[in-house]
């Protein structure tokens, strides 16, 4: 699908590629890994065509289509709905047509769009936006009352609607909550195209790529299979390549021993002279250099508090109005570890704010140790730094007491090195400025890590060393992430933000991921009821003596609902038939408007059905 031959690149003074070469299998899923700056996001461009590289070629099928989600989606007054289904342009052109087409054509139009499924669009673009966190309801909604990270969901769902032949897709979780990016996984993974995905969430890699493709000192190289393959192929590879160097350069001190030896003597000055030529021809073997990750410094708290730390009794908390959580009753202890769930916009970063102490409870009680210290990372502090600020004046701030050379000392345990420390926020990395936030959040040794999408701008190797340092770390953790290698293994308990409230969530991610897919299917098939899958629900109450509930009424209006949606199906597939006939349009183009008008209602009048029919059949086995 992709062929990349002999690709050379220099930009903004330095070399990205220099003669690298890599050909993709079709429709493989591909993820390009490589560390913060080595260039995968500039590959991209390259492929793009926005990048002209100054040597090699960068070659796709002809009439391959390509998508990317390069940036938000712009704020029209189009609905949600439609944005995403013009994204397939064959059959926003088809149907554009088909309003003023010459009744001859009409025939052919219809037969094209029957052939590429147009009248499942609408369900599909329903089904990918709800897995993207869209309601029902913001279905008809114009994009211009969309955020920008919201509408940067959408730019994504229209490129995964219209599967382009290559999609790109540059760290694509980064704007999405934990449900997103589980969501996102499994589209990946049944995509049927080839896709090239740049991300650092290790689970994605692993669960959706069957190819890894590394960049590294301007080469590509190609890996089968997710990313703990890749990381196995990879040691392994290093292993034989030190292997040979050492074996190499053992075979170089012998041969060069002899020629120091003899080299002086006339008997032996032909050996010695064959000698040398054998050591010119030996290939030269780089040693391999570990690449180092600063590690993070979260320092442990002094001395544990009593437990708990923090205790909720029926406590609400909102910002005035109505409350955004309420009926909250959970306790912390210094060695919870705490990874928060829930969509976003359930009141996760509400929660954050009341445990930091940045919000009050409006009613109930919130008993928190006086002496607790909380450590509070949040991903909005990132785009609140001032871009004309240094990490030298910031930790200035901080450490007001401190020598130059402390505060210089305590950058560098940061990983901002004595070259970076005057350099402004703005010529700061993302991923630079995160590791210089974390750490200060948790210089004081907080008893309490309250820690919002940390990963957001950290690459694999620094998600490791943040993972690290959380495990020697002794205080208590709330961790909110789409991140879900790091959930898994920082995280003891989950708890679960939904429905207006916190509750402990019985089960672990791999529940939570079927959870997550299956409230998505529901959403789509039945946006008005989304129940959670079997299982799933918090365990009810114990059962009481319960009046039996009648259910002729809801038996009687499944059977009714399902003999409509069959009516309907058969009228949908009459017209059809009709329409597949060249001469209706041939003899009487009246006829074959008219029968265009009758389909466009027949296909409403099946969706209402399907819809109807749902809902009763739901209604009769919940009673039931």
């Amino acid at each position: 699908m992709l062929h990349i031959n002999d690709l050379v690149l220099d930009a903004w003074g330095r070399r990205f590629f220099d003669h690298a070469s890599v050909i993709l299998p079709k429709d493989a899923k591909v993820g390009l890994v490589g560390r913060n700056g080595v260039g995968k996001s500039t590959l991209f461009k390259v492929i793009l065509g926005q990048l002209t590289p100054g040597g090699g070629e960068v070659g796709v099928p002809r009439q391959a289509r390509i998508g990317s989600v390069d940036q938000e989606h712009p704020a029209t007054p189009v609905s949600l709905m439609d944005t995403v289904l013009e994204a397939d342009v064959e059959r926003h052109t088809l149907l554009q047509r088909l309003e003023s087409a010459p009744p001859e054509e009409m025939g052919d139009i219809y037969a094209r769009l029957i052939e590429i499924d147009a009248d499942r669009a609408p369900s599909r673009a329903a089904e990918i936006l709800a897995g993207l966190g869209f309601s029902q309801a913001d279905l008809a909604r114009p994009m211009a009352e969309f955020s920008g990270g919201w509408r940067m969901r959408v730019a994504l769902a229209a490129s995964l609607f219209a599967e382009p032949d290559l999609l790109l897709l540059d760290e694509p979780t980064n704007y999405l909550d934990l449900e997103g990016a589980l969501w996102l996984e499994a589209r990946l993974k049944k995509y049927p195209h080839t896709a090239i995905v740049i991300s650092h969430d290790r689970e994605l890699l692993n669960n959706s790529c069957d190819h890894i493709l590394h960049l590294k000192d301007g080469k590509l190289e190609l890996y089968t299979g997710g990313y703990d393959d890749f990381e196995r192929q990879l040691t392994e590879k290093l292993r034989l390549q030190e292997a040979t160097r050492v074996k190499i350069e053992a075979q170089r001190a012998h041969l060069q021993s002899f020629v120091d030896r003899f080299r002086a003597k006339a008997s032996k000055a032909t050996q010695a002279q064959s000698r040398l030529k054998m050591i010119a021809k030996l290939p030269p073997v780089a040693a391999v250099v570990e690449e180092r990750v600063t590690p993070f410094v979260l320092p442990s708290p002094d001395r544990p508090l009593a437990p708990p730390l923090l205790r909720l009794e029926d406590a609400a908390v909102g910002y005035g109005g109505a409350p955004i959580l309420r009926k909250l009753n959970l306790r912390l202890d210094i060695d919870d570890r705490i990874g928060l769930l829930g969509v976003n916009g359930a009141g996760k970063s509400t929660f954050a704010k009341l445990v930091a102490g940045a919000l009050t409870t409006e009613s109930g009680k919130l008993h928190r140790s006086p002496r607790m210290k909380v450590g509070w990372f949040h991903q909005h502090q990132i785009e609140a730094m001032d871009p004309a600020d240094t990490p030298l004046e910031i930790i200035r701030r901080v450490m007001p007491e401190a020598s130059e050379a402390s505060r210089r000392s305590r950058l560098a345990q940061y990983g901002i090195g004595f070259e970076k420390v005057e350099t402004t926020v703005a010529n700061l990395s993302g991923g630079e400025r995160a590791r210089l936030l974390l750490n200060l959040v948790a210089m004081e040794a907080p008893h309490l890590l309250i820690l919002d999408e940390p990963t957001n701008h950290l690459d694999i190797d620094s998600r490791r060393a943040l993972l690290d340092a959380l495990n020697e770390y002794e205080g208590a953790v709330i961790l909110i992430t789409h991140d879900r290698s790091l959930m898994e293994l920082v995280a003891d308990r989950l708890w679960l933000a939904a429905d207006g409230t916190i509750q402990p969530f019985d089960g672990d991610m791999e529940d939570y991921a079927a959870y997550v897919l299956e409230r998505a299917r529901q959403a789509a098939r039945s946006p008005t009821q989304v129940k959670a899958p079997p299982g799933m629900e918090a365990p009810p109450p114990p059962p009481t003596s319960r009046p039996k509930v009648p259910t002729g009424p809801a038996r009687r209006r499944a059977e009714a609902a399902e003999a409509a949606l069959a009516r309907a199906n058969q009228e949908l597939a009459r017209i059809d038939q009709a329409l597949t006939d060249p001469a209706v349009f041939a003899s009487d183009a009246a006829k074959g408007a008219e029968l265009a008008r009758r389909r466009t209602s027949a296909q409403a009048a099946l969706e209402a059905a399907e819809l109807e029919w749902l809902e009763a059949q739901e209604a009769y086995e919940a009673l039931k």
